[in-house]
């Protein structure tokens, strides 16, 4: 098993059993896990403690899969087209990459409330470590740096529900043997208060996290990680600080700069994203960008200098990640993928064809990349990927592109593979910086210098000359494709809403946020729901 951080503490076995916990939330926050620990009678020992924030760690798995899919399906990016009896699910994905969702559709009421559901029991999870620890009559050995780690983690699924929602219900307190105003159904802060919120906790976390861990304890947050979700935070502050689109809110058809927003410091948010950047490279050269671009994905991706905020996963049953499983053709690997998710023509046809990234993208004849064998379709045929899809509704088995970043695992147990993944590199840090210089903050190389940092390695002759706004989104597609970025990037850059490959005419503006799920709104009388979305 890959080595984590909790197993010289509570052992292989303990660590499985916390891992495979099952995921739940609900909006108040009132339903106890079944991993729950009561704080008046466990935390009595530092193992005690990290077995606590191992499932709060273990939680960080859950988002990608309906968080992640949200955010590149509902894009120019990636679709899941329907491919005979495959892949309708009464029309959910569709539904999610075409924008056609309501709060009580069947995407919404799948993949919107599993995001929920997922990032709130996170939430869950962290307050009640916080709680155990806070109420702990021992001295316990580290507990102000797995305090630091909790909230870390508390805030970056908060940061999740930011993005998808806006502001939400706002909850610090563990329900769990709390008095009944720990548990009553909460209204919703606004986004603006969640981000100072989702902000304060990050820079108290920060001054009490290391700069890095021993080898064996990898995947745990470090100072840098911090750095990292701020940075994101500040870039996307023209966005994240504003409630809904229209006047005075987020501009859903046009750039939302980070200028003139303060935050802590106090700064301008596109400066504070840029020393936040900084920070990062500045830190004892702990991160450089990994000299192969596979090198940040394949199976012994635990090695990449480059990646800093990282989700543990093991080629264990349970514990692995199944991107080979969505996307690769049923004849590709064994067990039989899903030959489900697949990029689109535009963005990948958008590559210039000499960018070594590109590879990362299957296309044309194909092979079963265990054996190496040439592929065949389910009759017969030698098996071949198209950028094109002629028809979104009724595709064929080898009909799209498919993103294969992250290389099957020579010793994948089933269909879980030992790639971990990471939701901030050091190349998309490099981009961010470029993006705040673009927008008035002041550094010390120049946007053209960082962009051409990232790309040095996708090209052996690189002819770019300039830099703009623009270009920083066309360089976040190519770098960052499959990382869960672009429906992120869109909302920012205010093409969100535009019309695409197979989405036709632009959709309305509040759907620059998603719509709280019905069933959430049922659970708490005290929910609002997102403005175009109905009461």
């Amino acid at each position: 098993m890959k080595r984590t951080f909790v197993v010289s503490s509570i052992g292989a076995a303990g660590l499985c059993a916390l891992l495979l916990v099952p995921m739940q939330g609900c909006t108040n926050l009132d339903e106890t896990p079944p991993s729950a620990i009561t704080p008046g009678n466990f935390f009595h020992t530092e193992g005690e403690v990290l077995a606590s924030l191992a499932g709060v760690y273990a939680q960080l798995r859950g988002t990608v899969d309906d968080y992640y899919n949200v955010s590149e399906i509902s894009t120019d990016e990636m679709v899941v087209p329907t491919r005979g009896q495959d892949w309708n699910d009464n029309g959910r994905w569709l539904e999610n990459h075409q924008q056609r969702w309501t709060a009580n559709s069947p995407f919404a009421l799948a993949d919107l409330n599993g995001a929920w559901n997922t990032l709130y029991a996170g939430v869950e999870r962290a307050n009640g470590l916080l709680d155990g620890i806070a109420k702990s009559s021992q001295a316990i050995p580290n507990a102000a740096v797995m305090e630091a780690e909790a909230r870390t983690l508390r805030a970056f699924y908060y940061y999740q529900l930011m993005d998808l929602f806006g502001g939400v219900p706002l909850a610090t307190v563990s329900p769990i043997g709390a008095p009944d105003t720990a548990i009553t159904p909460r209204a919703r802060v606004s986004r603006d208060s969640l981000f100072k919120f989702i902000e304060s906790e990050l820079l108290a976390a920060r001054a009490v996290l290391p700069v890095k861990w021993d080898a064996g304890f990898s995947g745990r947050v470090t100072k840098g990680a911090v750095d990292a979700l701020l940075a994101s935070m500040y870039i996307n502050a023209g966005v994240f600080t504003k409630d809904a689109a229209g006047a005075g809110g987020i501009n859903a058809t046009a750039y939302n700069s980070c200028t003139g927003i303060q935050v802590a410091g106090p700064l301008d948010a596109c400066q504070a994203a840029l020393n936040r950047v900084d920070s990062i490279l500045n830190s004892s050269a702990l991160y450089a960008l990994a000299d192969t671009f596979s090198k940040n994905f394949r199976p012994d991706n635990a090695s990449s200098p480059e990646n800093i905020f990282v989700i543990k996963f093991a080629d264990e049953a349970g514990l692995g990640l199944n991107f080979v499983m969505r996307a690769l053709h049923y004849n590709q690997f064994t067990p039989g993928p899903w030959n489900g998710f697949s990029a689109l023509g535009q963005a990948y046809n958008a590559y210039d064809p000499l960018d070594k990234r590109r590879k990362e993208i299957l296309e044309g004849p194909q092979v079963n990349v265990e054996t190496g064998a040439p592929a065949k379709d389910r009759a017969g045929n030698p098996l071949v990927f198209t950028a094109s899809i002629a028809n979104v509704a009724q595709a064929t088995e080898g009909e799209g592109t498919r993103i294969y970043k992250w290389s099957a695992d020579p010793k994948h147990v089933n269909q879980d593979n030992g790639n971990d993944f990471a939701w901030f590199r050091l190349a998309e840090m490099l981009l961010i910086k470029a993006e705040a210089e673009l927008n008035g903050a002041t550094g010390t190389s120049t946007p053209l210098a960082l962009v051409k940092q990232v790309r040095a390695r996708a090209f052996t002759v690189d002819t770019l000359t300039t830099v703009t706004v623009p270009v920083i989104l066309r360089e976040r597609l190519f770098e960052l494709i499959g990382e869960g970025k672009r429906r992120q990037d869109l909302v920012r850059f205010g093409l969100y809403t535009a019309p695409f490959e197979f989405k036709g005419t632009a959709t309305e503006d509040f759907k620059v946020l998603m719509p709280i799920p019905q069933s959430q709104m049922d659970a708490n009388p005290l929910m609002t729901q997102n403005p175009g979305y109905g009461s």
